[in-house]
Formats: C-alpha cells, structure tokens, sequence
C-alpha cells in the first residue's frame, strides 16, 4: 500500500527541528558546492541540521545522517529593466546610498517540503501540514541566514570618530579673524590645500604629495612646532558642518568636531555662508583611486572580453574581500593547489570525511572553492540562467555572477581577528596566513600539503668583526624584497620631470597625470639587493664578548615550486607616516636565480664560538630602530616590531619578520619588554614535563628558554629543530651552522616564469583594492572580484606579488 505524503511526513516528525534562536541557519547557500536557491535545483535545508545542501548534494547528507525532511528553496529572477542610469560615486563604498551601484537583482521565492529519499513534495505554505512543521518552516524561513550574518552588505571606510583633542581644544585669542575667501598659505604662495588651525588660526598648505599635488607640509610642520592639534580644511566648511575635513595630527586621522562651530566663530568664521570649493581626504582618496592607479590596474576604459569556463570564474567582492579574491585566484592556478583539493579530492569524499559541521571544516570548504573555481559550473554568462524569455531580449554584454566565498572566509579567519572583521586587509598577510593554515591542517601529511610548494630556505652568513662566521637557517614562503629607488634606469626623465614639476609648481600650476615621470627599478636589481652584504649595527659577537658591526649576506638553500616576490612598497617616513612608493617595477617573463644558492660553510672558516649575552649586556640590547620602522611601514604594532628586533639579535627585517610571524598570538606578545631580556631562569616544573615526553634535558631547557616557557611552544621548538644540539641551540641566534631542515622542501633548478600578479592601488594596505593577473592557457586574464576577462595590457610594472612557476 502506498503511503500518503502527510503519513510520510508524520512518521518522520521526531527529525524535525524548530530551531532555536541561537542555531545557525543556512538558507542561500549549499554547504559543500555554490548552488542556491537560485540554482536550477533549488536549495534544500535539512530540517533537522538546519545545514543547506544543493539537488546534486542533498542526497549525500541523507546518506550519511539519515535526515529525510528538507525545506526546499527556490528563486527565480523578476524582470527589472537594465537602462537605468548608473551615478557617479561619491562614496568609497559598495551597495550604500552614494557608493557604487552593485546592481543585486530581485527575485520571486517559492518553498516546498521534501521527504527523501523518493523526494516526496508538499506545498507550503498549506494548513494541512503538521503545525511542528509548519513552526520550523516559518522560523527558518524568518531567521537570518548563518551565511548573512558573517558578511556585510556595504564597503565603506571606517566612521569617523570624536577626537578628545577636538572636544577639549583650547584657542589662543590673539585678535586673527579669517575671511571668508582669498586665502593663502602664510610662509608660501600656496592658495589651495589649505588648513586653519583651530588653535591659533594660522593658515598653512597641506602635505606634500608625490607628482606635485598638495601643499609644502606647512601645516604638519606648524603641529610640530606648537603642538597645537587640530586644523579644518579650508573649502570643506558648509552649512553641513560634519562633512567638514577636520585632521587630529595626534590622532593622524579625519576626525569629527562636534564643537566645530563655535571653534570657527572664534575666529569669525560664519560657517553657514560658505560654499564647498575643497575635496576632503576622503573625497581626494576616491579620486585618486578611481585615477591612475585604480584605472591601469584594472585595466579600465580597456575593451576587456569576458572569460567563462572551468578555471575562470570569479569571486564575488562580500564586503572588503578582494585581497582574499585576488589571492585565491592565483593560489587556485597553481598544480600543487588545483591537484589537492580539485583533481585529487572529490567533493562526496570531503564531504565524508568532514565533521557533523562541514562547514567549519578548512578541508572541505577548500575543495568547496576549489571546484566552485576550477569546474566552471558556475562560470556562465548570467543570462544563461534566466527563462529563455528573457535571454531573446537581452543586449548587455554578458558577465558571470561569480561565487561567494563566504563559508571559506569564516573558516580561515576563524582564528584570525582582523581577516574577521569587515575591513581591508593586507594580501600579503593573509596568504601567508592561509599557507600556515593549510599546513597546520595538513599536519603529519607532508605529501599532502600543498603549502610545501611555496616553502624554501634561506641561510643568513654572519661575517663578525672578528673575522669569524655563523650561519642561521630558516624557512619561509615569500621573498621580501625592498626596492632601492637610487638604482633606477630612467635618473636622466626624472630629472627632467622634476624641473618640469619645480617650474610648475612656481607658477602655481599643477602637472598633469600624463606628465607624471616614475621611477623604474629592474626586479634583478631588487632580487641583487636582497643578496648583497648588509652591516648589522649592535651584533653581539660571541667571540669579542661585545657589541659590534657584522656583515650579512643572503641566500637560498633550496628553490621553491612557486616563488612568491614581495615588493616592498610601503615604508614609513621620517614623521612615521606611512607612504606608498611610487614606482614601477620592470618584470621580466623569465627570471633567473641560480646565482642565489647559498653556498653554505667553506673550508677555511672559523664558525663564532657558541653562547649568550652575559646578563649585563643582555640588558643593553635594544631595538635597531630601522628594523622596528620597516616593519611598522608593514602594518605591524610598533611594540611586536621591537620583541622581534630584539629576540633576533638586530640581525634583520626578514630574520625579525619571521620571528613576528610566529609569535603574533602569544598570551604575552603586548606585555612590556623586560629589561633582563634573555636571562630568564626555566621552571623545573616545565622541563620535568618535557623529560617525561622523552626529551632530554639540555634540550628540553632551551626550548623552553627559545620559547619563552610556553611547553606547546617548546614541543614544536625540538620538533622543528630535530638535529638541534645542546652545543649548537640557544635562546639567542645559533651561533654555528644552523640545522633547520629542508628534506622535506621542494628544489630543483633557478629558472622561473611569472604566472601571476596581486596589484594594489589605494594609500596603504588597509585601504583600497586588489586585483589578480593570471598567465592561463598561453593568455593573460583579469580577474577582479566576479569580473574575468582576456587582459589587454597586465600591469606587470604594478605588482605587489609577484607569482613564480618554475620552468
């Protein structure tokens, strides 16, 4: 006898859940693919798991759990029309009033429940379903989306915050009464960019910017000088009093007044009759980023023909997330990446192994992307998916939606606060995140872990004053490069170009962008730079008992699958300020680096004896103040940079970097730096605990002492430094040839063929965008967000990573 769908239902009501109000809920997104409700499938949600599964998938989940009730959701697109007019933005933002338009389409929803395995189908909504049933429809269906949730729905910069050195300003009534036009800088002929000091109303130009924008940097200059704090941009001031440019030079940000108006009538300044004639910070932000940079970048204004199929498809912008886009895209067209997680691991088998919970799983998430890019199912032109009515009426140009990455951002940044939050994060860091994540979840599977193909060593030879050597080892991912701007190839235009500017700016004209001369570095005379000796001021040498100067040098004890070159162009000024170097990058299609193996100890050296710094002098060590800077230029905490400058000796920015890297979330790295830095005793306690686990007791105190008495940290201390000895390991710097292991690393020959660029245009990491150009198929293609295409003209010049195969 057949049994009736109600029956059916009924019997298995024990697996329906009303969720409550602290369950996540999926909704638009399938947990193992990037089908949604939109798909041709509809999306089903188990009603028991609340986790969401695509036509293709849902009969897994029923495999292996043995729900049978799911909500079945579908979407089907509403017709709107397309000739509507798009605004310019006036807003550094995506999807808010004033921002760029992200054109989200509507669409008409129907629901259905389904009973497995034989899919039985009963309308909802309808009074005759069971109210248990009916109770744990409408709550999903009210609930908002687990996925919705983790992402936000605008771009847009920070709120700008109440200064305290606004609120609490004090002003200096010395008789200055400011009129309301015909203004100009009081030690220049500048007569625009300028500011108001609100303390004492001197009228001075703004900074200085790179191809004559600006000002002289009167102002900053006249904050250092008095100290007085805040200053209103002249030209900005309306009736709009909160859309007023007021700058903090302590807090060395835009900053809201909320007494700005009677800070302006002080000095007699009638606010309401003054009309905009200034951009603000942020509007000079904006349109220096929709210029040149963010223009050449992206190729814009370029006739860029789009690119569907497997391998091409493009990664939705879910709020800030183009350097994680940009990143993946490159890392997904690499062999050791696409063979793991594509053609190696079926998504049924991640599906298996996972946890109840696939979708805090990094395994199954990364073979989620990794299909989700490389299949090309979801590399379609857009109109493919809508009724055939409307693909006959159609005259856009067609585009692909793109995937959302949204579970694979939750997962990796779990552990990470700032790739959590919503704002810009910096590419570099966040890839090598990622490659730390990955290895760390591809543990104990050394032929596993596609990370190994970016990984290679680096041995640093220490040439003492004393004429003795040591040599560190250590292992990294990316080649850090810094850019020697002195050694560019085109001196003879820029000081043309630099005349040229120096006559303008006298007759108070600006120059124009196409006027603009860069400086262009060879990357051989970067990559020539890491290698060449450098001097370490305050390198304590084992052999003299002292502080001296020692010379480095650099190679690579073994060469990596993919070589990632780090550009380094952020660095901090003088005042602290960070700035953005601008200068092009001449990268060649084939490089070659044989020449930078390092070649280990020779015969005839003397290796400096082992030791430490006596407690005495270990007290005097301090941080090399360019180390710190360079590294704070990166985005680093100034207190970490100095840890690290001290806990390497001053040896370097890569030695100390590295150090950072490793030690960014220990329970102690923003406590103080203590003054008996190196001389702490072990607790026995500890290295009792260590000996019981099998170590012996001369190493098990060294790494206690390497690790600053953390025993997990200790554990991985020996077991990164198998070959480590009692006479060759010590809590400072090996003093003899260090033992870090490199059978594991890949190597083979120098020659490298660059296969991917991660650009950046903006003012800093932390602002801006990213974009990726990937050499595929003999071709190059863009791909910025959701947007792929054939590139025209790569921005090869522009890079801040550079991607390396080797030949």
């Amino acid at each position: 006898m057949t049994i009736q769908p109600l029956d059916l239902l009924r019997s298995n009501l024990s697996r329906v859940r009303i969720p409550e109000p602290t369950n996540r809920i999926y909704k638009h997104e399938c947990c193992v693919s990037f089908d949604s409700p939109r798909s041709e499938g509809g999306l089903f949600v188990d009603m028991c798991t609340f986790l969401a599964f695509g036509k293709d998938f849902v009969g897994w989940n029923y495999e292996k759990t043995g729900n049978p009730v799911y909500l079945h959701i579908k979407q089907t697109n509403k017709l709107v029309p397309e000739d509507r007019p798009s605004k310019k933005p006036t807003l550094l933002a995506i999807g808010v009033d004033g921002g760029f338009d992200n054109n989200e389409p509507e669409y008409e929803e129907t629901h259905s429940v389904v009973i497995l395995p034989e899919y039985v189908s009963l309308p909802f909504p309808s009074v005759e379903l069971p109210e248990k049933v009916r109770l744990a429809v409408d709550a999903i269906l009210l609930a908002e989306g687990a996925e919705r949730k983790e992402q936000l729905a605008a771009w847009t910069a920070d709120k700008k915050k109440v200064s305290s050195y606004a609120t609490n300003l004090q002003q200096i009534d010395n008789g200055v009464v400011i009129p309301p036009s015909g203004w100009k800088c009081a030690k220049c002929d500048k007569t625009d960019n300028l500011w108001l000091n609100l303390t004492d109303g001197m009228i001075l130009c703004g900074r200085k910017m790179w191809g004559g924008t600006g000002g002289n940097n009167h102002a900053v200059e006249h904050y250092q000088e008095t100290g007085f704090p805040v200053a209103v941009k002249l030209g900005t001031i309306t009736a709009d009093l909160e859309a007023a440019d007021v700058y903090s030079y302590p807090d060395d940000e835009s900053v809201l007044d909320p007494q700005l108006a009677q800070h302006l009538a002080f000095f007699g300044i009638d606010f309401s009759s003054l009309r905009k004639t200034e951009m603000t910070t942020a509007e000079r932000e904006l349109d220096q980023n929709t210029n040149f940079d963010w223009n050449r970048i992206q190729e814009s204004g370029q006739e860029v023909d789009p690119i569907f199929g497997p391998g091409y498809t493009g990664l939705v912008n879910i709020g800030n997330s183009c350097y994680m886009a940009a990143t993946m895209q490159v890392v997904f067209s690499t062999r050791s990446f696409t063979s793991r997680y594509y053609l190696n691991q079926s998504l049924k088998k991640a599906f298996e192994m996972s946890p109840a919970d696939p979708t805090v799983d990094l395994n199954m998430q990364l073979t989620k992307l990794a299909h989700g890019i490389l299949s090309g199912k979801y590399s379609v032109p857009a109109f493919e998916n809508d009724e055939k009515e409307n693909v006959a009426t159609s005259t856009t140009t067609a585009k692909q939606e793109g995937i959302r990455p949204h579970m694979f951002k939750s997962v990796i940044a779990a552990s990470h606060p700032e790739f959590s939050s919503p704002r810009q994060q910096d590419a570099l860091e966040f890839f090598l995140h990622f490659l730390d994540q990955v290895e760390r979840a591809n543990a104990g599977k050394v032929e596993l872990d596609p990370s190994t193909s970016f990984k290679f060593g680096i041995e640093d030879r220490i040439l003492c004053s004393s004429g003795k050597v040591t040599y560190n080892r250590r292992h990294d991912y990316i080649l850090s490069l810094n850019i020697p701007l002195h050694e560019a190839t085109n001196k003879e235009e820029l000081e043309s170009f630099h005349k040229l500017k120096a006559e303008k700016l006298a007759e108070g004209k600006e120059i124009n962008a196409n006027e603009i001369v860069r400086p262009r570095v060879p990357l051989e005379t970067c990559l020539a730079n890491f290698s060449a000796p450098e001097e370490i001021h305050d390198f304590y040498s084992t052999a003299l008992k002292t502080k001296t100067t020692a010379l480095k040098t650099a190679g690579l004890t073994s060469f990596p699958d993919y070589l990632v070159l780090h550009m380094r162009r952020f660095v901090m000024e003088a005042d602290w300020v960070p700035k953005k170097l601008d200068v092009y990058i001449d990268v060649p299609d084939i490089i070659d680096i044989s020449h930078m193996r390092s070649k280990g100890q020779q015969s005839g050296e003397e290796l400096l004896p082992d030791g430490v710094p006596e407690e005495e002098d270990s007290n005097k060590i301090s941080a090399n103040d360019e180390i710190v800077a360079q590294l704070v230029s990166m985005g680093f905490n100034h207190l970490h940079c100095q840890k690290a400058a001290i806990n390497t000796s001053n040896v370097g920015v890569e030695e100390a970097m590295n150090w950072l890297l490793s030690h960014m979330d220990d329970p102690d790295i923003d406590n103080p730096i203590s003054k008996g830095h190196g001389s702490e005793t072990v607790d026995q306690s500890k290295v009792d605990i260590l000996i019981s686990f099998g170590f012996e007791e001369e190493i098990a105190r060294k790494a206690l002492k390497a690790s600053d008495g953390d025993i997990e940290k200790a554990t991985d201390w020996i077991f990164n430094n198998l070959d480590a000895s009692v006479s060759s390991m010590n809590a400072a710097p090996s003093t003899s040839a260090s033992t870090t292991n490199d059978v594991n690393l890949p190597d083979g020959g120098g020659k490298y063929r660059l296969m991917g660029i991660v650009s950046h245009s903006g003012t800093s990491t932390q602002c801006g965008h990213y974009v990726a150009h990937i050499l595929k198929d003999g071709r190059w293609a863009i791909f910025n967000d959701n947007k792929v295409g054939a590139s025209i003209d790569p921005p090869k010049e522009m890079g801040y990573l550079y991607f390396f195969e080797r030949l």
